[in-house]
């Protein structure tokens, strides 16, 4: 037995156009065209199920991008775009404590030689790294490991 029917997304005409443009368009991103050929099939009326089937998704993903895009439906084209309204939800967790302006000071920082601060060591190391950053003031408190970790991330070749 047949379960309800999903609701119907309407497009009009300019819209129904920017959905293919974002799937089709080599420099989009796969998820968002993915997430543009979800809504193309909704509109065409097809149930969760069927899109699902057609494009080898899950119908859990199906269903999510129809309520996500009939969830914005009530916004205007100015407000949300085509392509914000693909794009993914913020993700959860704790804002950075680091600003961009401090990660490029210790990334300045771990370019320069360990001489030019007054170390008396020809490498850096994590500890002396994380002590130079708060010596400088860049910031307050900062572990080594956690120090080390974001030169590793950024893949600088401290000298």
């Amino acid at each position: 037995m047949p379960g309800p029917k999903p609701p119907i997304i309407e497009l009009s005409a300019a819209v129904r156009q920017e959905l293919k443009q974002v799937a089709t368009r080599h420099k989009t991103e796969q998820q968002k065209a993915q997430r543009a050929r979800i809504i193309l099939k909704a509109a065409e009326g097809k149930n969760h199920a069927e899109i699902a089937h057609e494009l080898s998704i899950s119908v859990d993903m199906a269903t999510l991008w129809r309520r996500r895009w009939l969830e914005l439906e009530p916004l205007t084209l100015e407000d949300v775009s085509v392509e914000e309204r693909l794009e993914d939800l913020p993700r959860p967790g704790a804002p950075a404590r680091l600003t961009a302006e401090q990660l490029c000071q210790i990334e300045q920082m771990a370019c320069e030689a360990p001489e030019q601060a007054g170390r008396p060591i020809s490498h850096w190391t994590n500890r002396e790294i994380a002590a130079e950053i708060m010596a400088r003031g860049i910031v307050e408190r900062i572990s080594p490991r956690h120090a080390g970790r974001l030169l590793k991330k950024g893949d600088y070749a401290p000298t």
